[in-house]
């Protein structure tokens, strides 16, 4: 279950610092104390590992301001709407941060533009602290925000002798416990209608047109991080939004996948040159296998590599010799040895009668006894043998052989 730790600092060094940690479901407290200052922050930073961590800064160091703005733009409202305080405001504009807001939940007015304001010297010198301590900080928010907010009715709640008063979905404040009965008088002087406060804790209050109504106690900062749970408003914004920072551990898978990946490339590339140098050996035997096959059929105008194997046993054909087995390529085969053992004997023409599916040779020997010899080695390959005329030429003879297959 995701558990977050909470954190409520002031504005001052000295100021004691409350911490709560507790689930998802917000039930109840998991562990929870506070600490001296903010020397000792350092206390929090291994509880601070592996959980989220929301801070709620002291609202009296943050002004809540509401604005009515005429135009449709958001970025020219966000930019005009600093300069239209200049004469509220005690110190410059360039020395404020100004935290921007959409409407808030619950919120009735016609105002269109909402701010959180800080001295700029002020989140630096927050977020200095959590960085000391080596606590990653992403979210804050002014405490009064987080206290409940109801319909028409204020809410309070003291905690270290604070009193948090929140008057409405955007306005509230934060003053020491032992002047907010004067306080309160001043701001309800103009109010003519009763104001009802929902008070969280006890709190001793004499004030004209107020009315107390105490609810249910709880830890107040357990109360806080409730509220916290249900605002999306977030002080750091802007200059000050913390980036995501990943884990050791996935940024050392990330590099590990950068290696993996520049391998996987680098391969890729191996292999998308090797593909081009097959490619290119490829069309070499192409061309070579057109070239050979216009060779041995020159009446050939254009050879289709994709169909060759067709078109040699279509060019065989013609002569008669389309079957492997026993036509043309068959008996050539077989007398090939017989040329082999008898070298003095050699061909001078060769036909091959298709229908007798018979081979005539013409050939040329030193002596008779070559034709004797070419007989008995073609009848030992099991063909049949039939001996032309013999006639000397010179110092030559030339005769003829009729050869088919037994089968």
């Amino acid at each position: 279950m995701k558990e977050t730790l909470f954190i409520r600092i002031g504005s001052q060094e000295s100021e004691p610092i409350q911490w709560l940690i507790t689930n998802d479901q917000l039930a109840d407290e998991i562990a929870s104390g506070d600490i001296d200052n903010k020397d000792a922050l350092s206390e929090l930073t291994e509880k601070a590992q592996g959980r989220e961590v929301r801070v709620l800064v002291n609202s009296a160091d943050i002004r809540l301001k509401a604005l009515k703005i005429p135009g449709k733009s958001e970025r020219a409202i966000k930019s005009a709407a600093p300069y239209m305080l200049e004469d509220e405001l005690s110190q410059d504009v360039e020395q404020l941060f100004f935290a921007f807001h959409s409407q808030p939940k619950g919120y009735h007015g016609d105002e269109n533009c909402f701010m959180a304001i800080v001295l700029q010297t002020q989140i630096d010198t927050w977020l200095t602290w959590f960085s000391d301590a080596n606590i990653v900080v992403k979210q804050m928010l002014p405490d009064v925000l987080a206290l409940p907010q109801t319909d028409d009715n204020w809410s309070g709640l003291t905690i270290y002798n604070q009193f948090l008063l929140r008057k409405s979905a955007w306005d509230g404040f934060v003053c020491e416990q032992s002047i907010a009965n004067f306080l309160l008088e001043q701001v309800l002087a103009d109010n003519e209608e009763q104001v009802t406060l929902h008070s969280y804790s006890p709190i001793e209050l004499e004030c004209t047109n107020l009315v107390i109504e105490p609810q249910s106690e709880e830890l107040p900062l357990l109360l806080l991080a409730k509220g916290y749970h249900q605002q999306d408003f977030n002080l750091l914004q802007g200059e000050y939004l913390v980036k995501e920072q990943h884990s050791t551990v996935i940024k050392n898978w990330l590099w590990v996948a950068g290696i993996a990946l520049f391998a996987f490339v680098l391969n890729l590339s191996g292999k998308v040159y090797e593909l081009v140098d097959l490619n290119s050996q490829y069309a070499q035997l192409n061309e070579q296998i057109e070239r050979d096959y216009k060779a041995a059929f020159p009446k050939t105008k254009r050879v289709r590599i994709t169909t060759v194997k067709r078109q040699i046993n279509t060019a065989l054909a013609e002569f008669g010799a389309v079957d492997s087995s026993s036509g043309l390529l068959s008996l050539i085969n077989k007398v090939r040895p017989s040329f082999i053992k008898v070298p003095s004997l050699k061909p001078d023409s060769i036909r091959f009668d298709s229908k007798r599916n018979e081979l005539r040779f013409a050939v040329t020997a030193n002596n008779y006894q070559s034709f004797e010899q070419f007989k008995l080695e073609l009848e030992k390959s099991g063909l049949i043998v039939e001996v032309g005329a013999q006639n000397n030429q010179g110092d030559q003879v030339v005769g003829s052989f009729n050869i088919r297959s037994k089968s």
